[in-house]
């Protein structure tokens, strides 16, 4: 069985990169921070994951490129 992977919401990832919300948005819109993924009509969150890579190196985070199913 694969690992789940949680989706955290933007609190948590405010809280646990100690960015501030607008900092953590340009770095989205730059590409230098991982896309929110859709939850629900109004809601947003992020893999877990992601976040850990960003975390673990910030300077060096690149997105992972999007894997297509054939």
């Amino acid at each position: 069985m694969a690992d789940l992977d949680r989706i955290v919401r933007l609190k948590t990832v405010l809280a646990r990169t100690g960015l501030s919300r607008s900092t953590l948005y340009r770095k989205i819109s730059e590409g230098s921070f991982p896309r929110q993924v859709p939850i629900s009509v109004h809601g947003a969150g992020w893999h877990e994951s992601a976040i850990n890579r960003w975390i673990a190196d910030p300077g060096g985070y690149r997105p992972e490129p999007c894997k297509r199913s054939s």
